[in-house]
């Protein structure tokens, strides 16, 4: 894996998933209840400042329950045409294996953290 950002992926702790093993990893057993898959792509300069911004407070970007995954789509087109992409970074709010949120660029940390809070606590239908 390869980023701008030495030692982003052994520092902000995230499983590495592609599009073959997705829907594996998703369906766990005693897996937490939420997954954030962040999507990336090696030398896309806002998946660079998502990755500095979630370095520089990693600790805000943990929840109870939840769980990071991730993928650069330039290695993994399937990954980028599955979810329809039109640009990256993009991250998308699973729970259990049902798809919940989906932020699409980079909005900056408390925008983030926002969003994802606001999904969190949002009943299913």
């Amino acid at each position: 894996m390869e980023s701008a950002v030495p030692g982003f992926f052994t520092h902000f702790a995230m499983r590495p998933v592609s599009s073959a093993n997705l829907e594996e990893i998703l369906a766990e057993p005693n897996a937490p209840r939420y997954a954030i898959l962040f999507l990336w792509g090696r030398n896309c300069p806002n998946c660079e400042v998502a990755k500095r911004a979630l370095m520089q407070q990693p600790e805000r970007f943990q929840w109870q329950d939840v769980r990071w995954l991730h993928a650069n789509v330039y290695d993994d087109l399937d990954m980028a045409t599955r979810f329809g992409l039109h640009g990256i970074p993009t991250f998308f709010l699973f729970k259990g294996a049902r798809k919940v949120g989906r932020i699409t660029s980079w909005p900056g940390i408390s925008e983030f953290i926002a969003g994802i809070d606001r999904q969190l606590t949002q009943p299913l239908s």
